[in-house]
């Protein structure tokens, strides 16, 4: 088989993980809009080289002709969440799709079992459909789900792994699980202020998005050749942000997207 036939036959692969990515990042940025906590820290997708596929063929014995459905993971999603109870929001968001573009056929939860490595993280095994120059086809893309902490262990652990051939050595074995022991103590040290957090991050993001569209609209009201009132605001709005007072702030925003709107009407 050539390199003209890996690369069509990745093509369809490619395309679901770049549809799947836009999904879960574009949710994320609506949550973020309407100023709420979002489970989802960051999406990555990739698909696997032709030299993994070809790995995992003459490592398991697989049939060509059975390559899709034998290996499961040739398109790969990975969701990083902040704190271990977001990945199971993930999942509902997940199982919410079901009926639509995320069938789910398979699910490996290492979390309520880590692997004997220390490893932890949320596998579902999806069927997606996409429309790719070859027509309709359904794809099976694998979505693992994990903390940062759990994501930083498992880059590490995927690395020795490859070094010695997934022949580890017995006592970086035993610091592997020292270290994941350590990491999921961090997850749960976190967790125990997760209100907390959520609640710093949520008035962070109220600020951030009061200050742009105060500066968004002042520049609009300059366009409307309303440049008194447009440097009133703005006078107005270096005082507040100096003072770093978030409620006037928001106030603020209310009190100019009221004023742009009450402008063009009468435009």
């Amino acid at each position: 088989m050539g390199t003209k036939y890996w690369q069509e036959f990745l093509i369809p692969y490619h395309q679901a993980v770049d549809e799947i990515v836009l999904k879960f990042t574009s949710l994320k940025e609506q949550y973020e809009k309407i100023g709420e906590y979002s489970p989802i820290e960051s999406v990555y997708g990739r698909v696997k080289s032709v030299s993994s596929i070809l790995e995992k063929i003459h490592n398991y014995g697989v049939d060509i002709e059975s390559l899709e459905e034998n290996i499961q993971d040739i398109a790969g999603v990975r969701i990083m969440c902040q704190f271990e109870a977001d990945i199971y929001e993930v999942v509902e968001l997940i199982k919410k799709r079901s009926d639509c573009d995320m069938e789910i056929i398979k699910v490996k939860d290492y979390l309520s079992e880590a692997k004997a490595s220390g490893y932890k993280s949320y596998h579902l095994i999806i069927r997606y459909p996409v429309f790719s120059v070859a027509g309709n086809q359904t794809i099976l893309v694998e979505i693992q789900i994990r903390t940062l902490a759990m994501n930083f262990w498992s880059i590490i652990e995927h690395s020795l792994n490859y070094k010695y051939k997934e022949n580890i050595p017995e006592t970086i074995k035993r610091r592997l699980v020292n270290a994941a022991n350590a990491v999921n103590e961090v997850d749960r040290e976190m967790s125990s202020i997760r209100e907390e957090i959520q609640n710093a991050q949520r008035l962070f993001g109220l600020k951030s998005s009061s200050v742009t569209s105060i500066i968004d609209n002042i520049g609009y009201l300059y366009k409307l050749n309303q440049g008194e009132k447009a440097s009133q605001y703005e006078k107005i709005f270096d005082d507040l942000f100096a003072q770093e007072d978030i409620i006037q702030l928001i106030l603020l925003r209310k009190e100019l997207e009221s004023e742009v709107n009450k402008i063009e009407a009468e435009v």
